[in-house]
């Protein structure tokens, strides 16, 4: 029986990438449009006729995530790029499983929520390792684990859970109530003052911080840091990026509420 031939990446890209897959503001990351949806094609062509089903592709993308924030218990610079290693894996991952359901014809229901549980899996995970880094839990700098930090990275990864499912809920909330699903020009606020509120907030983008990709950056770039600057504290970037994370999570988890309350998404 003869092997099915690879697909090529002219043959995939007009049924995995399907016109305004890109273009979506709320569903594709910045990194998808930029370079991995790229690298994703030539890993999804190798896949497409292997054994992996789409789903359990899922789930090795959830293992991924969950492992990048294990892996920052390991100390300094190697335990920190390991991590972002992985959610680039992780982020690698996320586009080879749908890209791999649309080929095969395979979109599912369960696929779009194990999605989504892992998205939230993989974010509290890495905001959470960052907290027991931060704390030191095998005294590395001589002294025992300080908890504040392992809380406030709890908090973090509270406000990444939270604001996603502020954004899921709304669907929910809607089919529930008989309306179809959100469309994203139903997220503009009617306030001229929020609108434009949400403007500045988008402008800056502080609050993608709290994301896997943009976190995992962090977090090496604040080990770094410490490395560089030695002295008597070593943690103290890692401890001052955890802090500036929990606050960001839990202003946002505020603010994302409020815009959402003062959109039309939920009429």
């Amino acid at each position: 029986m003869s092997t099915p031939s690879k697909p090529s990446v002219a043959e995939l890209r007009p049924v995995v990438h399907p016109q305004g897959i890109k273009d979506r503001r709320s569903g594709e990351h910045w990194a998808g449009r930029l370079y991995m949806r790229e690298i994703s094609l030539r890993w999804t062509r190798h896949l497409v006729n292997g054994r992996l089903s789409p789903n359990q592709l899922t789930g090795l993308m959830v293992l991924a995530g969950m492992a990048a924030g294990a892996v920052l218990l390991l100390p300094g610079v190697p335990g920190a790029l390991a991590a972002a290693l992985l959610i680039q894996l992780y982020l690698l991952l996320d586009c080879v499983d749908g890209e791999v359901a649309r080929w095969r014809g395979e979109t599912s229901v369960t696929g779009v929520y194990l999605d989504r549980i892992g998205h939230y899996l993989a974010e509290a995970a890495l905001l959470a390792g960052f907290g027991l880094r931060a704390a030191d839990v095998f005294g590395s700098d001589g002294g025992g684990p300080q908890w504040l930090w392992a809380f406030l990275g709890t908090v973090a990864a509270l406000g990444a859970v939270l604001i996603k499912a502020e954004t899921d809920l709304v669907d929910v909330a809607r089919l529930r109530g008989g309306l179809a699903a959100a469309g994203e020009e139903s997220a503009t606020p009617r306030s001229s003052g929020l609108a434009l509120a949400r403007r500045a907030a988008a402008a800056l983008k502080f609050h993608r911080l709290v994301g896997g990709v943009e976190a995992s950056l962090l977090i090496l770039a604040v080990a770094a840091l410490d490395r560089l600057a030695g002295g008597t504290s070593p943690l103290f970037f890692t401890r001052l990026g955890v802090a500036v994370l929990a606050a960001i999570a839990v202003v946002q988890t505020a603010l994302h509420l409020v815009s959402i309350l003062a959109s039309s998404r939920l009429r």
